[in-house]
């Protein structure tokens, strides 16, 4: 198998195209028509992991951060960056980034983190805009069912949780073929009507080109008739955090000693608790800072990241918990989530979780 098909099935849940502008997820290293010999999974590809993939038998790394980040002038292994692109070109070892991508699909990371906290009715937290299209296109009525089941096929018509939405109307199309043409309906030069359905479907926006190839594919007439339209809708799986609920109210000392018990905290950093009971949750794996307003509005008694600085707890404005978990201790969970979406897509295929601790801080608790 290609690292290619690999990589194939971890777009198709979590497309590049939904990744940050400062982003740089995707295939870091290495060639995609290569042979995969095994799958290992981290947080962060760093040099061990890069050495444990060798001695394991593995030649991708599917990783959460992306090693290099900003742009690479040298390569001449001055720092932890360099030393891994070095070792991973040298042994043939192909490393894949898979970041704000998987942040920004309801069943991604943020998904991951809720379900060890048992969190119910989640939603995003900020749907990302313009992530919506519309599709109109005209089909000859026979042909009406062959061209909305391919479109459907693609990952058209889908709102909310209901899937193979669409919209059709009747009506009379026209056309005169010009010099050269071969009408499926009709003749050159001769103008033909034909009994038509104006067909509408919604299309996530990262969906396009496979839903366009689909509809061209599928469509009997020579020259396709249709129109893309960007759409206001909001895209309620697409977008940053999640919000959700404990299946019952519960103290805030008690929310706590479970953020503690899921994700094995030494510690968390925390605003003033408020003496009231927590139920609405929202959450943001990683640096989530901007995130505060959101939930604040989203009525959350309790938002759970990582990363804040000193000024940002005053956001918090006495109306709700803010807790900070740590920035690998929130994301930790993502290897598991990696391992579990490739094996059940390639059972029989050594998918592996890595068993380096690529975690660079630490806490001093005293004694």
């Amino acid at each position: 198998m290609q690292i290619r098909s690999i990589l194939s099935e971890l777009e198709l849940i979590a497309p590049l195209s939904l990744q940050e502008t400062y982003d740089n997820a995707g295939l870091l290293t290495g060639m995609p028509d290569w042979e995969c010999t095994g799958v290992i999974c981290t947080l962060d590809a760093t040099e061990e992991v890069v050495l444990e993939a060798i001695q394991k038998g593995c030649n991708l790394i599917v990783a959460h951060h992306p090693i290099i980040f900003g742009g690479l002038k040298k390569i001449n292994g001055k720092n932890y960056v360099e030393k891994t692109i070095i070792t991973a070109i040298k042994n043939e070892v192909a490393i894949y980034a898979i970041h704000t991508n998987l942040d920004n699909v309801l069943s991604g990371v943020n998904q991951k983190i809720a379900e060890k906290i048992g969190l119910v009715n989640c939603t995003i937290l900020q749907p990302k805009p313009l992530q919506l299209l519309k599709l109109h296109t005209f089909v000859p009525t026979p042909q009406l069912e062959t061209v909305r089941a391919a479109l459907f096929q693609a990952g058209a018509g889908a709102i909310g949780l209901y899937r193979e939405a669409s919209f059709g109307m009747e009506g009379i199309g026209t056309f005169t073929g010009g010099e050269g043409t071969n009408p499926t309906i009709g003749k050159p030069g001769e103008r033909t009507a034909v009994a038509e359905t104006r067909l509408e479907v919604l299309v996530p926006a990262h969906l396009q080109s496979q839903v366009m190839r689909a509809l061209i594919n599928s469509h009997p007439y020579e020259e396709v008739a249709y129109d893309w339209v960007l759409l206001q809708n909001t895209q309620t799986e697409i977008g940053s955090g999640l919000l959700g609920e404990l299946p019952e109210p519960m103290e805030e000392k008690g929310v706590l000693q479970l953020l503690s018990t899921a994700f094995s905290l030494s510690v968390i950093r925390h605003t003033p608790l408020l003496n009231k009971k927590i139920q609405r949750v929202a959450l943001c794996g990683g640096a989530g800072s901007f995130l505060i307003g959101k939930a604040l509005s989203a009525g959350a008694d309790l938002y759970i990241t990582a990363d804040l600085k000193y000024h940002e707890f005053f956001d918090a404005n006495q109306q709700m918990v803010l807790a900070d978990i740590g920035h690998w201790e929130s994301e930790q969970y993502t290897t598991e989530l990696l391992v579990d979406i490739l094996q059940r897509k390639f059972p029989t295929f050594a998918v592996l979780k890595s068993g380096i601790h690529t975690n660079p801080v630490r806490y001093f608790t005293g004694g």
